[in-house]
């Protein structure tokens, strides 16, 4: 579903994504987050939220209602800057997208989100590139390598197979690496933040995603 409260907005998307190659529901819009709460938008699989609604201050607030519900969420704004990109993140959102980039980038984030893999258009690239985190916690080889195969397969199941392990065990080592960040202070309970925080700390870079 799209929260959006630009009119315009609402009838482009619906358009790029009746008219992809992989046609994509619009089940729900609306210009508050209202809709995502009620039939049909609380069953979207994903929900492409625009984060300053009524031109106002980023809504936070709302993203984090979303998110906590369990739902997955594609920001999509016209703020570009990294600090409202990183917060996105640090607040649970799959991925940040900005109007500027176009109905390609919001077709592929969109699909990634439902099929829970992890996306990141230039914008957030960008973003994630700048940040220098002074707090990198140690993560084993294994663990490393096991975080490395998450990023780039689309189950857990596929890890465990290319690496002729239990998916338990994949499940395992994703566990060590997230207590491993909570306790430097920097939460990574979605996958889209465990990407944020591997590329801000060297762990993988852009191409290897």
């Amino acid at each position: 579903m799209v929260i959006d409260d630009h009119p315009a907005v609402v009838a482009g998307a619906e358009q790029w994504y009746g008219t992809s190659e992989r046609p994509i529901e619009v089940v729900a819009a609306g210009a508050t987050t209202g809709a995502a709460w009620t039939p049909p938008g609380d069953t979207a699989d994903v929900v492409v939220f625009d984060l300053q609604l009524n031109g106002g201050l980023p809504a936070y607030g709302e993203l984090r209602r979303l998110v906590d519900a369990g739902r997955r969420v594609v920001v999509y704004t016209m703020r570009d800057d990294e600090r409202t990109a990183l917060t996105c993140l640090d607040i649970g959102a799959s991925t940040f997208l900005t109007k500027a980039e176009g109905r390609d980038h919001l077709l592929a984030a969109t699909v990634a989100v439902a099929e829970d893999r992890s996306y990141t258009p230039p914008a957030l690239a960008g973003a994630i590139g700048a940040n220098t985190a002074p707090d990198r916690p140690r993560l084993s080889d294994r663990e490393q390598e096991v975080l490395i195969e998450w990023f780039q397969c689309e189950s857990k199941r596929l890890v465990a197979e290319r690496l002729g392990i239990t998916e338990r065990t994949v499940n395992t080592y994703l566990d060590r690496v997230r207590i491993k960040y909570a306790n430097a202070g920097r939460e990574a309970g979605t996958k889209a933040t465990l990407v944020a925080r591997a590329l801000q700390d060297g762990l993988i870079q852009i191409d290897d995603l």
